[in-house]
This record gives structure tokens, C-alpha cells and sequence, in this order.
């Protein structure tokens, strides 16, 4: 996906996190789910989908209990909810440092904020784990806390209200084309992030 922006309207980078600046994989919960379902490890993997339970407890509309239950319905897991949150959080890696370091000098010159799609515990694990990513930023919006996700045009709304700047003074880089076309539909400037490199060519082409 094209990269071009028109860099002399971009005056604020936005950035999703998971992906981007830190990384994750689902993989790792349902291997540690594995052990706790009567489920083989290809129905686990077939049974499990970012589906409308699960984008329903990103808006905070279905508490962590009350997702873990479908969880536990759905992957016919034997666990409490402890247990199934220990793999719910074993989904994050790393860092991706060299996208950080990025963010750090870009934000010398241009306010930085963050939009995740994430979840209460999610975002309480990866602010644990990772203590680096929330300084970075000016401002992290999370759809659990906004009650709104990517890449529905009332999210992007709302975060342009927030920051106080139109959708086309914003630069905002995601992961997921699917959330690259949301914003760019709803006027803000996007790149998709295959690698950091995609990153440090956006910002080199700011100047920053």
C-alpha cells in the first residue's frame, strides 16, 4: 500500500501500538490454553477469532469475566478466570525498540499519541510490561477506555476532537490495512507499517 502523504499538512504523528511499537501473538495464549482444553490444538486454533465478543470487550462492553466465559464456552476450556487470563497477557514479546527510538526524536519536533485496540487487561499487562511505550507519547487513546475501536469513523472522530486537530493533520501509522483504509476514509493521512522501516522512511520524509 502507497506510503505517500503530503507531509507540509502533517502537524501530529498517530500511532497504533501492537504491531508498531510493541510486539504480540495470540499464538502464545492458545499454546498456554492448550493444556486446559478438551479441544485438539486445530479446533483451538479454529474455535478462537477476533469475533464480536471479543470487539465487544475491547469497547469495554463485556468486562474480562464476562469475555473469559465465552472463552471458556467457546474454547471448551477446564480453567478459572486466573488461569485463563495468565494467557490471555502471555500474548506480548518485545518492544520494537528502533520504532521507539523513532517516536522519541520525532516527538522533539511533532506531538506524538497512540491508538490502540486493547483491552483493560491488556493494556494494564503491556503497560507493566512494557514501561518505555506510554511516556513515548503525548496521549494513549484506548478503544477500552473510549468505548470506540479502529477502524469504525466514530473512533478516528473522536481522537481528532481530542487532540484538537482535523483528520488531515494527522499522520497515522497501523499495521492493519484494514485500519490504514478506516482512516484514511475518514480523512487522516496513513501508512501502512510492515517493518520499523516503513517508520523511519515516513519520518524521514518529515524531517524528523
Amino acid at each position: 500500500m502507497s506510503a505517500v502523504f503530503d507531509r507540509s499538512r502533517v502537524k501530529a504523528l498517530l500511532f497504533d501500538l501492537g504491531g508498531v511499537v510493541f510486539e504480540f501473538d495470540f499464538a502464545d495464549a492458545l499454546a498456554h490454553w492448550a493444556p486446559m482444553s478438551s479441544l485438539p490444538p486445530a479446533a483451538l486454533r479454529q474455535a478462537f477469532s477476533h469475533d464480536e465478543d471479543y470487539q465487544r470487550h475491547e469497547r469495554a462492553e463485556l468486562s474480562g469475566a464476562q469475555y473469559f466465559d465465552t472463552l471458556r464456552r467457546k474454547l471448551r476450556l477446564d480453567a478459572s478466570d486466573v488461569q485463563i487470563e495468565s494467557g490471555w497477557n502471555a500474548i506480548f514479546r518485545g518492544e520494537i525498540s528502533q520504532t521507539l527510538d523513532a517516536i522519541e526524536r520525532a516527538r522533539r519536533l511533532l506531538p506524538c499519541y497512540a491508538f490502540s485496540n486493547t483491552n483493560k487487561s491488556h493494556h494494564a499487562a503491556w503497560r507493566a510490561a512494557f514501561p518505555r511505550v506510554e511516556p513515548a507519547f503525548d496521549k494513549v487513546f484506548a478503544s477500552s477506555d473510549i468505548g470506540l475501536r479502529k477502524p469504525e469513523p466514530a473512533a478516528f472522530e473522536h481522537v481528532c476532537r481530542e487532540i484538537g486537530m482535523p483528520p488531515h493533520a494527522l499522520l497515522f501509522f497501523d499495521d492493519l490495512e484494514e485500519n490504514v483504509l478506516g482512516a484514511r476514509a475518514c480523512g487522516l493521512q496513513a501508512v501502512q507499517v510492515r517493518s520499523p522501516e516503513d517508520v523511519h522512511a515516513a519520518l524521514r520524509e518529515l524531517g524528523c
